[in-house]
């Protein structure tokens, strides 16, 4: 018998655990996918006996081309149904003018968006024929404005807002929902990992916010069939400027000549 699971990538840590715990606490089973392998094991067995449903592992590096599919084969051969996708793995990734190696440009393209569109090719189809799926695709308030810097993070999140809006506008009819969980700055190991911990450290605590109420609030925003959710009462407030034609110039960042 196919049994319905929410599948969550980047779910060794940050958003993506706290996306299986809130899953796992509303009575979902899990696929769990990221690289850390004894990771995903201690989180698993956690979500189980706290909650009693049942989570599978995949260790799968999204940054591989094979990722999505050997994803996918995993789900055929365990005969697993997957109503829930949650788009999460990323990194901060290389500046795309300074960093010259080529292949790592590559890889957080195939990372951050092409795994993202591929996954959503692969089961969201099947989500249209039963009725019913929900997709979460976790961008960035980084996505909604242009800004000076390393000319990836943010245009990659901007992609996946934009495909999650068509995405949710097709099948929002059939049953499914697409959204783009737009966050700001997060408590997460995120910062720590791609070595801003000093950057983080210096900045006011008001602009941060909790990994579960980011995912809270996606959660809710995709049930309601929401093609964008800004998470933080701050970013949404200042959302509406970032999108403005009348205030929009003002929050662009230039670089400073050197």
């Amino acid at each position: 018998m196919t049994q319905g699971y929410a599948l969550v990538t980047g779910a060794s840590a940050g958003l993506g655990a706290e996306f299986a715990r809130q899953l796992a606490a509303k009575g979902s089973n899990l696929l769990l996918v990221a690289r850390r392998g004894e990771r995903l094991q201690t989180l698993a067995a956690s979500l189980h006996q706290e909650f009693g449903v049942t989570v599978k592992t995949l260790v799968a590096d999204l940054a591989e081309p094979s990722a999505p599919l050997l994803i996918e084969q995993f789900c055929h051969d365990n005969t697993l149904q997957i109503d829930w996708l949650i788009n999460n793995a990323g990194i901060a990734g290389p500046d795309l003018l300074t960093d010259r190696d080529w292949q790592a440009q590559q890889d957080f393209f195939q990372l951050m968006m092409l795994s993202v569109v591929e996954l959503c090719h692969r089961f969201v189809p099947a989500m249209v024929a039963r009725g019913f799926g929900r997709v979460v695709n976790v961008a960035s308030v980084a996505g909604r404005i242009p800004r000076s810097g390393g000319c990836n993070y943010g245009p990659s999140k901007t992609y996946l807002v934009a495909v999650s809006e068509e995405l949710n506008l097709t099948v929002g009819g059939q049953g499914v929902h697409v959204t783009a969980l737009c966050p700001g700055f997060t408590h997460t190991d995120f910062h720590e990992t791609a070595g801003l911990a000093d950057m983080k450290a210096g900045m006011p605590r008001w602009l941060w916010y909790g990994a579960d109420t980011v995912v809270n609030e996606g959660i809710r925003g995709v049930e309601a069939g929401k093609s964008i959710v800004v998470s933080g009462r701050l970013y949404r407030w200042l959302d509406p400027l970032f999108q403005s034609i009348w205030t929009r110039r003002f929050f662009r960042i230039k670089a400073r000549p050197e």
